[in-house]
């Protein structure tokens, strides 16, 4: 198998994984049910470092126009864009930061600026388009409720989640899968202190 071929295949698997990842959701905040987690952008991110932030933007597309296309929407594509946005300011970030030198220390850098970068997008996103496009009109002190008692924790919560299961696993595939060493890219004697 040549090397676009077999990159067009792990970009395949990756994507497919993130649609089964995204069946499995659940809220996190009894006072937001409706705020759902799921790890679908872990296969995103592990793309994101494995090939840069492009492929994990292409993950996070197909994921949610396969999940279109297989189960519908039920809030009218607000949720679907909303996942596909948050994803993308996660894992853009943290791509662009950890391939500029690759490293466990850039990796982590990433990972962080990705989930201030994502709660900054999810309180600008949720405040001029997703909340109104989805009908609920919410005045300041409600929108200041639901920020600091919902978005902030919940995609503070989400952002650790997805980058702590994405830095195990990628340690773990990054040979085998993606052809890097498992250190984040530093010396094979370095990856035994990480």
């Amino acid at each position: 198998m040549n090397e676009k071929t077999s990159k067009l295949v792990k970009i395949s698997l990756l994507s497919a994984i993130a649609l089964i990842l995204r069946y499995i959701e659940f809220p996190v905040l009894p006072l937001f049910p409706w705020l759902q987690m799921d790890l679908s952008d872990v296969p995103a991110m592990l793309g994101t470092f494995g090939f840069g932030p492009i492929v994990g933007i292409i993950i996070e597309l197909l994921k949610n126009v396969l999940i279109l296309g297989i189960k519908g929407t039920s809030t009218a594509f607000v949720g679907e864009v909303a996942n596909f946005l948050f994803g993308v300011a996660l894992l853009v970030p943290a791509g662009l930061v950890y391939h500029k030198k690759k490293s466990k220390k850039t990796a982590i850098i990433g990972m962080i600026l990705g989930g201030i970068f994502m709660e900054v997008v999810a309180i600008i996103v949720n405040a001029y388009f997703l909340l109104p496009a989805y009908g609920m009109n919410m005045d300041s002190a409600q929108l200041m409720q639901y920020i600091t008692l919902g978005l902030l924790p919940f995609n503070g919560i989400k952002s650790v989640i997805v980058s702590v299961v994405t830095y195990v696993l990628y340690k773990k595939i990054s040979v085998s899968i993606f052809k890097v060493e498992p250190n984040f890219g530093g010396s094979k004697n370095s990856a035994k202190t990480m």
